[in-house]
């Protein structure tokens, strides 16, 4: 049996890398760029993708012409995202950088952390560090996306196990909710052949009024809250947590 260290350990985001980036969510990224009000950036903007990954969505902003550079600690996903690039046809810049030691050389009009990539650290205090990490990394008037899973939405959807087949392969996801509702412990076990792979994950997790205080207090001026990608409300058929907030000074 195989242990991985977590987020911080190369060896996880290779063993999960099929049930976690999948080609339907490299599929569904394209899309959203193509329909979402709250992802429409105007010709030529500078778009800073910070935790990109193998670059979901750094790869297919590039085919739609905008400046972008997608940041992430993770050699081997950054990797992957530069062959991905490569294949399209397009040359975004990746940079391999810790987010709580990234500091920007250029400013960006907008910022960009997707698919629950935000709480991972287990100082509370690092992950405020990292959102006045994106408010600095923004021009004055540069706007922030800041895509979650809620609290809230968790709350109705936190029933152990979850059960997902790619091909041969079995991932079974159990979780579990800490601290009075302030972090989430995933574990997960993969099942490949006769090898088995463990991991956990601890995360912070926010209801909207918490991470709307805490964008404020980084810094932001105007900050609003969605439900999805469309733009709905945050309410009972929210579908994500999304903030959108803006650098105003």
């Amino acid at each position: 049996m195989t242990h991985t260290g977590g987020f911080q350990d190369d060896d996880f985001w290779i063993e999960f890398y099929d049930f976690l980036f999948s080609e339907q969510r490299h599929t569904q990224a394209g899309e959203l760029l193509d329909t979402s009000p709250l992802l429409s950036f105007p010709a030529g903007a500078r778009v800073l993708d910070l935790c990109c990954g193998p670059g979901v969505f750094t790869v297919p902003l590039a085919l739609r012409g905008i400046d972008v550079t997608g940041v992430d600690r993770s050699a081997a996903l950054l990797e992957r995202g530069r062959k991905r690039a490569a294949d399209a046809g397009v040359a975004p810049r990746f940079t391999e950088a810790d987010v709580l030691e990234y500091r920007a050389e250029d400013r960006y009009d907008v910022v960009l952390n997707m698919f629950t990539s935000f709480g991972y650290f287990e100082d509370p205090a690092d992950n405020a560090r990292v959102l006045r990490t994106m408010h600095d990394s923004l021009v004055p008037g540069g706007t922030l996306v800041l895509d979650v899973a809620g609290k809230e939405l968790l709350a109705r959807k936190v029933v152990p196990p979850k059960v997902v087949q790619r091909g041969d392969d079995l991932m079974v996801q159990t979780d579990t909710v800490l601290d009075d509702w302030a972090r989430l412990r995933s574990d997960w076990v993969l099942v490949r052949g006769e090898r088995v792979t463990r991991a956990s994950l601890v995360w912070f997790v926010y209801s909207a009024v918490e991470l709307r205080a805490m964008v404020r207090e980084a810094g932001f001026g105007e900050v609003e809250v969605y439900g999805g990608f469309d733009g709905r409300p945050y309410d009972q058929d929210a579908e994500r947590l999304l903030v959108r907030a803006v650098r105003t000074a």
